[in-house]
């Protein structure tokens, strides 16, 4: 039988093009799923570190990512209105239209209640301090039966009382419980992290920024929040007591920072 003498036969003529027409339905779904998700690919999230509310929309359009304004506190230093801190970080690959959280630096400082921590564990702690727009600043470890519960809260080394007044931002220290037979951990890999994103990995490993060295690249505050850890000591992976200070060396130039990273 010739293939003329198979396609004159009605019934089989049907459904071959039957089985064609479900194909290219198949195909054009698939096509233009593909299109409207971008399944499977992935951006670069952007930096979005001192550019202003209006620079950060612009900047996030064309790089395919939206921003929303999540908090804003008060940082002496840094040049006001601008973007402080964001999530995901800098370099994180995210889908397309991914929201990023920025948080602002405002014109003046907002007043906030210190809340109670005793008790709370080191990371809900300082979730707690976050949520009322205060910063987390060194944590200092005494024998206790409770690693890491909240014994303290302290500012300047002294105590201070929940519902206190303060200024956003304020820097408060954690005393907290270590019990000699847990009271190891191991330094995170913060190569390639930017600044903060690089201060808030070591403390959520129950370790504390020791030294930080910034090289010639970094000539104000600004650009010391825009830098990136090139050199960390100890290294990642090593297994130190809770509280260790960790050294963290940083710079704006890209090509001091290790390639594996990137």
């Amino acid at each position: 039988m010739t293939i003329k003498q198979i396609w004159d036969n009605w019934i089989v003529r049907n459904l071959i093009l039957a089985v064609a027409a479900v194909l290219v339905f198949v195909t054009l779904v698939s096509i233009f799923l593909s299109l409207g998700t971008q399944h499977g690919k992935e951006i670069e999230v952007p930096d979005f570190t001192n550019l202003t509310w209006s620079e950060a929309r612009k900047v996030a359009s064309d790089r395919g990512v939206r921003v929303i304004l999540a908090d804003s506190v008060y940082v002496k230093r840094l040049k006001p209105g601008v973007v402080y801190l964001q999530t995901p970080e800098p370099g994180a690959h995210v889908k397309r239209g991914r929201r990023v959280r920025l948080t602002t630096n405002t014109l003046v400082p907002k007043e906030v209640e210190m809340p109670s921590l005793v008790g709370y564990s080191m990371r809900q702690a300082k979730a707690e301090l976050a949520r009322h727009g205060l910063t987390l600043g060194r944590l200092i470890y005494t024998r206790d039966i409770a690693t890491n519960s909240v014994l303290h809260q302290q500012r300047g080394g002294v105590d201070i009382k929940p519902g206190t007044v303060l200024a956003s931002g304020t820097t408060i220290n954690l005393v907290l419980g270590l019990n000699p037979s847990d009271n190891m951990t191991y330094v995170p890999k913060l190569i390639g992290k930017q600044y903060l994103p690089a201060v808030d990995q070591t403390l959520e490993s129950s370790l504390n920024v020791g030294k930080l060295r910034f090289d010639e690249t970094v000539r104000t505050y600004a650009d010391s929040v825009s830098a990136f850890v090139y050199q960390q000591r100890p290294a990642a992976s090593e297994k130190v007591r809770m509280g260790t200070e960790v050294t963290l060396s940083l710079t704006t130039d890209p090509a001091k920072v290790p390639a594996a990273k990137k």
